[in-house]
């Protein structure tokens, strides 16, 4: 996933302030990663941004402001969906997308510290969510078209089958120290493939019948 992102308010793409943006978002991703929520400051992240700590809080006024907006960046930035033709090719190359992700040292260490502050504090967990919403609303024309070709029931919640996806790998990030390789991305592409052909991922009646 790109990080690198551009004020919506700004005139010049490469005018001050999305170069302010940017530099900010960057130190703000650092220190997340290098110390946790608990222990983001403003200030520090000023300094290591090279900005005016005014700039900043005038901009973002508290932490969680800035995450979230950290959050907003990373899901707008990230890698559009890739098409293959086959749902388990589309399905691997999110996967992997996902499993390269979360295995570089500075990303998996973000990550881990964004879904533990979103335990506690109400608006990281919901820049979390909405960061998920737009990634997941991203790939699900894939499964929407796998539906299509007749490779996946009618009903199939497109939605459910892209989560399936990445849901094993955020838990082998969040509860054991196993590989997370390029292997383990593939097995859960396959899994989610074999659910949604067996009609596991059925909306409401439809997965009841």
């Amino acid at each position: 996933m790109g990080f690198e992102g551009a004020d919506p308010g700004t005139v010049r793409p490469g005018g001050r302030t999305a170069r302010v943006r940017s530099a900010v978002l960057q130190a703000a991703g650092d220190a997340l990663a290098e110390h946790g929520f608990a222990h983001l400051d403003l200030a520090d992240i000023a300094r290591r941004a090279e900005v005016g700590k005014t700039t900043v809080y005038r901009r973002w006024g508290t932490v969680t402001s800035l995450v979230a907006d950290l959050l907003l960046d990373m899901a707008e930035q990230s890698l559009p969906r890739t098409e293959t033709g086959s749902l388990l090719g589309d399905l691997k190359a999110n996967a992997r997308l996902v499993q390269r992700t979360l295995a570089d040292p500075r990303q998996g260490a973000l990550f881990k510290a964004v879904i533990a502050a979103a335990t506690c504090e109400a608006k990281t967990a919901e820049a979390l969510h909405r960061f998920y919403d737009i990634r997941v609303k991203e790939w699900a024309p894939c499964v929407q078209q796998a539906v299509d070709r007749g490779e996946v029931p009618e009903g199939t919640d497109v939605h459910e089958v892209i989560r399936a996806v990445s849901a094993p790998l955020y838990y082998r990030l969040l509860t054991s120290s196993d590989c997370l390789d390029a292997a383990a991305a593939d097995q859960a592409a396959e899994a989610a493939v074999a659910a949604a052909r067996a009609g596991a991922y059925l909306r409401g009646d439809e997965g009841r019948a």
